[in-house]
């Protein structure tokens, strides 16, 4: 007797991309999938996180149809995503709000949550402490969700878990900030490979070296390879950034000029605020950077 063909259409979330396979999360289990060979022809390429609907065929599954994204980040490659944890490290490697600034302005303007999570905490000494500490209170002044944490003490860890519940999150950092150790400790089965920092270099190897969406405390979490590359996208416009600093945009209609750049223009309600030290003249700072490396892009395009 020949063996019974079962097909079924099902509608799940890619959670993993590997060797030109697609693991599909559906209701029933994963299915190891194929996407239709017109996709390319038709300039489609499917994505971790995407939603989408499979031809299953015995069980292979086929993808007939990715839905349309609420979201999409380039780099790393992932889409629908909920809320962005933003990982930076308060020691080895050192704080940088320059690189803090550059993420919250990524996730900003694809309208996505970010949350701070600073790791290392334990790490910190009495030279370097209070700096830290006061631009932890600076940005949660801006009114950013920022936690505090340590994988070895477990400080904070606890305080990540009830953020993760019902959504689809990307854990975004450079490597050697403690992505890998933060989601060990909130989860020790994972088991994910961690690496020591580079003493010359001060920032340590990727250790995540694919998208991968996990579940985890009730939601799914990328955890993303370390971001080597911060550059700007190429669709990124000067509009895109003065939108994406909240506490600028708190202020900017007292500014005597509509579209003000917050740069060189008289009356301008930023540069007061800078000056009345309201605003993190860091933030501002680097505002002034984004925004000269946005026009020199397109000079040079």
């Amino acid at each position: 007797m020949a063996e019974q063909r079962i097909e079924e259409n099902r509608e799940g979330t890619i959670i993993r991309l590997q060797g030109g396979f697609y693991d599909v999360m559906t209701p029933e289990g994963e299915v190891r999938s194929r996407a239709r060979g017109n996709f390319r022809k038709r300039g489609i390429s499917p994505v971790v996180g995407d939603e989408v609907v499979l031809h299953i065929e015995s069980e292979t599954g086929y993808i007939l149809e990715v839905k349309e994204r609420d979201n999409f980040l380039v780099r790393p490659p992932v889409a629908n995503i909920d809320q962005a944890l933003l990982v930076v490290s308060a020691a080895e490697p050192d704080f940088s709000a320059h690189l803090l600034d550059r993420f919250l302005v990524l996730i900003e303007a694809k309208e996505i949550q970010p949350v701070i999570l600073l790791t290392k905490m334990d790490l910190l000494d009495d030279v370097k402490g209070p700096a830290v500490r006061d631009a932890i209170a600076a940005y949660r002044k801006i009114g950013y969700t920022v936690i505090e944490t340590s994988s070895e003490t477990l400080t904070g860890v606890e305080q990540v878990r009830p953020l993760l519940a019902g959504k689809t999150s990307v854990l975004a950092g450079q490597s050697g900030v403690g992505k890998s150790s933060l989601l060990n400790a909130l989860e020790p089965s994972l088991d994910l490979e961690t690496s020591a920092i580079s003493k010359s270099l001060g920032r340590g190897r990727h250790t995540t070296r694919h998208v991968t969406l996990m579940p985890l405390a009730e939601g799914l979490i990328a955890d993303t390879p370390g971001f080597s590359n911060l550059d700007f996208p190429y669709e990124m416009e000067i509009e895109d950034v003065r939108w994406s600093f909240p506490e600028f945009v708190a202020v900017q209609d007292d500014c005597k000029y509509r579209g003000c750049l917050h740069l060189n223009e008289p009356g301008c309600a930023v540069k007061e605020a800078v000056e009345a030290q309201e605003i993190m003249s860091s933030r501002y700072e680097n505002y002034g950077m984004f925004i000269d490396e946005i026009k020199n892009r397109a000079r040079r395009y």
